[in-house]
């Protein structure tokens, strides 16, 4: 049996016909930057995320970026970022000017260690960022009070956890502002490149919208710096079909992980991902902590399953980092994760007999 690690194939066709009809209207309509389509899903996404504002981006990346930028993050300044992400959440700082300072992860959760976190902070600290890793929210209200304490910025990273919640509240409206990522992998896929801000400030939701066009409001006319960061018409309208779905998508999902659980409890060698008491989690990725991991990976490549590494070296050991003076050793939570953890397929479309495949799979290579 084949189990790919996503099926972008299956889930197009599933709402192929929607999908065709949506793209071909922005095509007539040659809406091609912005637009109807992109303005019509900016106001769902914000609806169902329960923020006042959303605008979308060219990638999450961008999303990143903007956020911290809008909020005067420059040179000197400091930004608290987890160690154990993906490499775009700190590329927010660094395009700023700003240094990022890294902080180790739960055990338990796998996001940022509130903690851990005052003693990295200076008086050139200018914001936190909190990741929201793998569909788990971050444990926010410690995090909004050490914030508050410190006259800091708290933004959320939300790439990885659309409509995921902490404490029965949605992301992306739990702190001053917040970035999303659609890259076409993610819970809420676009068909390229593509990404979103969103916050309840007025004043900076004007600042967004200005600053992801060249710093305008009327074309020619421009009264703050920015860049070009539009939605392209095309994304928007992909989006906008998919946001009827993502609901049914987010429940397929913590129903296989469900059945991961199931599958996998009992195994010695494995541990499975904890879903916090405050969060309801989306797993945009099912990760789980493995003896012998590497072995594992080949044994079940070897089986014909897909996986994936997420992340095998952290921030404070990438190259592009060693300026900033870290060592191994510095955050030993996320060294440990990042020897151990491995993502196995999950997706909507994943069927039940696959994922007792996979288990069982892993179950013949612990004997």
């Amino acid at each position: 049996m084949k189990v790919p690690f996503v099926d972008l194939k299956s889930q197009y066709f599933s709402i192929k016909n929607e999908i065709d009809n949506a793209i071909s209207t922005v095509l007539e309509n040659a809406s091609f930057i912005l637009g109807k389509a992109v303005a019509d899903f900016e106001q769902e996404f914000a609806r169902v995320h329960e923020v006042k504002y959303c605008y979308g981006l060219s990638s999450g990346t961008d999303g990143n970026h903007l956020v911290l930028w809008a909020l005067g993050t420059g040179q000197g300044d400091e930004v608290i970022i987890p160690v154990n992400t993906f490499i775009a959440t700190a590329w927010g700082a660094t395009l700023c000017g700003a240094k990022p300072v890294f902080v180790d992860c739960d055990d338990k959760s796998y996001n940022i260690d509130p903690n851990k976190v005052e003693e990295k902070i200076s008086t050139r600290t200018k914001a936190i960022v909190a990741v929201h890793l793998y569909g788990q929210p971050a444990d926010m209200d410690p995090l909004n009070e050490i914030a508050k304490r410190h006259n800091i910025f708290l933004v959320e990273d939300c790439a990885q956890a659309h409509l995921a919640e902490y404490k029965g509240k949605k992301v992306g409206g739990l702190s001053i502002a917040s970035s999303f990522s659609f890259y076409p992998g993610k819970n809420l896929g676009a068909y390229g490149e593509g990404g979103a801000v969103a916050t309840n400030d007025t004043d900076l939701a004007m600042k967004f919208k200005m600053m992801r066009d060249h710093g305008t409001n009327t074309k020619y006319y421009h009264d703050v710096e920015g860049h070009n960061y539009r939605m392209e018409g095309i994304q928007g309208a992909v989006l906008g079909v998919k946001m009827r779905y993502i609901e049914k998508w987010t429940e397929s999902r913590r129903s296989h992980a469900s059945s991961y659980n199931k599958y996998l409890r009992g195994i010695d060698g494995i541990l499975t991902p904890d879903e916090m008491t405050y969060a309801k989690h989306v797993y945009h990725l099912y990760v789980i902590r493995a003896k012998n991991r590497d072995k594992l990976q080949k044994h079940l490549e070897n089986k014909g399953i897909a996986t994936g590494l997420h992340y095998p070296v952290p921030l404070h050991l990438q190259k592009v980092f060693n300026k900033l003076g870290y060592k191994k050793g510095d955050f030993p939570v996320a060294e440990k994760f990042a020897d151990e953890m491995l993502s196995l397929p999950m997706y909507p479309e994943l069927a039940e007999e696959q994922i007792q495949y996979v288990c069982d799979s892993i179950k013949e290579f612990y004997g």
